[in-house]
């Protein structure tokens, strides 16, 4: 699978949304420990701020974007890997964006 090409697609689908986002689940599910899914979001758009679901991060193929966190912030771009509080956060793209969400619920 190349997530290069499924991230391109998810973005197309994206920017004719509005959302502004789209995306698939590439591994796993809600009935497994371990879930990753490809987010695409398109400049702009915002994941409003929600709960943390278990131990989390993000890995940003393309683009560039912001993980919040109370007062806490970091910016990821190309290649970055961000881990995601276990706290209530946000996720804001600076710009188009391929985001691998990857997620480790508690067993």
């Amino acid at each position: 699978m190349s997530l290069a090409a499924l991230g391109r697609e998810l973005l197309d689908r994206a920017r004719g949304s509005g959302s502004g986002r789209s995306a698939e689940t590439v591994y796993g599910g809600h009935e497994s420990t371990l879930r990753q899914t490809l987010i695409a979001l398109t400049g702009g758009t915002t994941l409003g701020e929600h709960d943390s679901p278990g131990e989390a991060t993000v890995h940003v193929l393309s683009g560039r974007a912001r993980l919040g966190a109370g007062a806490d912030a970091w910016i990821g771009r190309d290649g970055d890997l961000l881990v995601i509080p276990p706290s209530r956060h946000h996720l804001y793209a600076i710009e188009d964006t391929v985001l691998l969400l990857t997620v480790a619920k508690p067993g």
